[in-house]
């Protein structure tokens, strides 16, 4: 059976059912659970590390009506994270690929960003459809413009991370084809095609790691702008 190049990015099946349920929960095995003591294991003291660098950058512009969100996105990075670098591994699949996902976690995140300021200050939020100083001629316009930027935030976040986790799994499969191809025809060719590819792959990891960061930043942003 010949498979295309977009055929990694459809959900496995097992028994009929799709197995992105469990490649979702894959990542949370791989955290060590904290014990009771002051002092754990040199994994466990990493990643309390990193959890806490994550979520002293994603909480430091945000104000203390803030910081009610930082489980929520410290967890959010997280699992991004885990997903992202898990899919770059051979015969593995990536659920953020999926733009129904990213959509399905981007919207209503985003939509409790927007309500949480129209509730707590919603003369500052409907004044962000509008700059200030703005010439009576240009404001209907204008108002359009802005509110449509606003609704089409979800839409970005969603797309800009699946498009740049497709791009780089799609070149890191099309140079692999291309090494293996060119292995009994051109030597030489194929190990300057390996040396491209793993410097794609290099470059990929710090993509998954980026991509899930800027997603969640985003969002804090827009949350900043509510508070």
């Amino acid at each position: 059976m010949n498979l295309s190049f977009f055929d990694q990015f459809s959900s496995p099946y097992l028994l009929g059912m799709p197995l992105i349920l469990p490649s979702l929960l894959l990542p949370t095995l791989l955290l060590p659970s904290p014990g009771r003591r002051w002092v754990n294991n040199r994994l466990s003291t990493i990643q309390l590390w990193f959890i806490r660098l994550i979520t002293k950058q994603l909480m430091t512009p945000l104000n203390k009506a803030g910081h009610k969100w930082a489980l929520l996105l410290t967890s959010l990075i997280l699992m991004l994270l885990f997903i992202n670098l898990l899919g770059l591994l051979p015969y593995t699949f990536t659920p953020t690929t999926q733009l129904s996902m990213n959509m399905a976690l981007a919207f209503p995140l985003w939509l409790a960003t927007l309500l949480t300021g129209l509730r707590n200050q919603p003369s500052t939020s409907l004044g962000h459809l509008l700059p200030e100083g703005t010439p009576t001629p240009l404001i209907p316009a204008l108002i359009m413009i802005e509110t449509t930027s606003l609704l089409i935030r979800p839409l970005a976040l969603g797309v800009r991370l699946t498009a740049n986790l497709t791009a780089g799994h799609l070149l890191i499969q099309l140079i692999s084809t291309a090494t293996i191809t060119l292995l009994p025809m051109m030597p030489s060719i194929s190990a300057l095609t390996a040396i491209i590819l793993f410097l794609l792959t290099i470059l990929e990891v710090a993509v998954a790691m980026i991509q899930a960061y800027v997603f969640v930043l985003l969002l804090s942003l827009y949350l900043q702008e509510n508070i």
